[in-house]
C-alpha cells in the first residue's frame, strides 16, 4: 500500500513556497515518493488566489483569516495590529461527515429504544467535539445541535403519528437540573440517560509551543506539563506535572530541571487518605517534608 505524507508550509513570500515545493519533490524522490498533483495547491488564506478562495483544509480543520476592525484584529510578535485575525474551525467536510454518520444512527433506530439510541450517539458526539475542542467551534457545536434536534423531531413524531406535539414532548424531552429541552430518559427521574450535546465541550484554546522546544530536545518538565506524558518519568509524576501546570503544589514556585520531586497524599494514607489521584499532588521534597512535618504524618 502507498503512503501518504500530509504536511503544509507557511510563508508570507510566494516565492519561498513554490522553492519550497521544489526541494520537497526532490527530498520525496529520495523515498519512492511524490507530490501529488490533486492534493497540492498554493493558497492565501486572507485572500482569492487564482481560483482558490482564501484558507485551506488540513486535518479536518479549516484554516483561514478574515479581514477585521483594530478592536478585533490579531497582533504581529511585536504588538503590531495586523487588520486581520485567524480563525480555525472544524471544516465543512467533517461537519457533513459527523451528521451524515448521526443521523443515520438516528433513522436506523426507528423502532429502538430512546435508551439505545442515546447510547450509540453520546460516543460519537463526545469523541468528534473532543476533537475540535481547542479551536473555534462553538457555532459548528450549536449548529449540530439544532441539525440534531430538528432530525430527533423527525424520529419521535415517525413513532407516534396519532400523538400530539405535546405528547411526544413530555415522552422524550425534559427539564434536568434546571435545563429544558433535554432529550433523555425518564429512569426513574434520578439518574435519567440524556443526549449529550455539542455545545455543552468547553472550548479549551491550544496553547502554542515556546518558542524553538521539540519533544525530543530533553525538557522533561516542560513537556510533561503540556502532554502530560514523558517516556522518561513514570506517568502519575507526569499527570501531576500537567495537571499542576508545572508548579509545586505547596509554594506554588515551578519546577526546575534538577529539584527533586516527589509525590504525596494530600490527605495522608495514616489518616485515611486514597491512593488516587484526586488524592495526589507533586512537591519539591524539601515542600514535602515541610507538608509532612506540619499534618503529622510519616511518609
Amino acid at each position: 500500500a502507498g503512503r501518504l505524507l500530509y504536511f503544509v508550509i507557511l510563508h508570507e513570500d510566494k516565492a519561498v513556497v513554490q522553492k519550497c515545493r521544489e526541494i520537497i519533490s526532490e527530498w520525496l524522490k529520495g523515498m519512492s515518493l511524490e507530490l501529488k498533483p490533486s492534493k497540492t495547491k498554493l493558497v492565501h488564506t486572507l485572500e482569492q488566489y487564482e481560483q482558490e478562495p482564501p484558507g485551506f483544509d488540513f486535518l479536518g480543520f479549516t484554516v483561514r483569516q478574515y479581514p477585521v476592525g483594530k478592536y478585533l484584529s490579531g497582533k504581529s510578535t511585536n504588538g503590531k495590529k495586523l487588520g486581520f485575525k485567524t480563525l480555525i474551525t472544524p471544516s465543512q467536510e467533517k461537519l457533513k461527515i459527523h451528521y451524515d454518520r448521526i443521523a443515520e444512527v438516528i433513522t436506523a433506530h426507528k423502532a429502538g429504544s430512546q435508551a439505545a439510541l442515546i447510547k450509540q450517539i453520546n460516543p460519537i458526539i463526545r469523541g468528534w467535539a473532543n476533537y475540535y475542542a481547542t479551536v473555534v467551534s462553538k457555532v459548528a457545536y450549536s449548529d449540530l445541535d439544532d441539525l440534531m434536534y430538528r432530525k430527533l423531531v423527525a424520529w419521535a413524531k415517525h413513532r407516534h403519528h396519532g400523538k400530539s406535539w405535546e405528547w411526544i414532548k413530555n415522552k422524550y424531552w425534559h427539564t434536568i437540573n434546571g435545563e429544558r429541552w433535554v432529550f433523555a430518559t425518564k429512569q426513574g427521574y434520578k439518574n435519567p440517560l440524556r443526549l449529550l450535546d455539542h455545545a455543552d465541550t468547553p472550548i479549551i484554546r491550544h496553547v502554542k509551543v515556546k518558542g524553538e522546544l521539540s519533544p525530543y530536545d530533553g525538557n522533561l518538565i516542560y513537556w510533561s506539563s503540556r502532554l502530560g506524558k514523558n517516556p522518561q518519568l513514570p506517568t502519575r509524576v507526569a499527570t501531576l506535572l500537567k495537571r499542576q501546570k508545572g508548579k509545586c503544589a505547596y509554594c506554588g514556585l515551578f519546577f526546575r530541571e534538577n529539584d527533586v520531586w516527589e509525590v504525596d497524599h494530600i490527605i495522608p494514607k495514616s489518616q485515611g487518605g486514597r491512593d488516587e489521584y484526586k488524592n495526589l499532588q507533586l512537591l519539591h521534597r524539601h515542600c514535602h517534608d515541610k507538608k509532612t512535618a506540619s499534618d503529622g504524618s510519616n511518609r
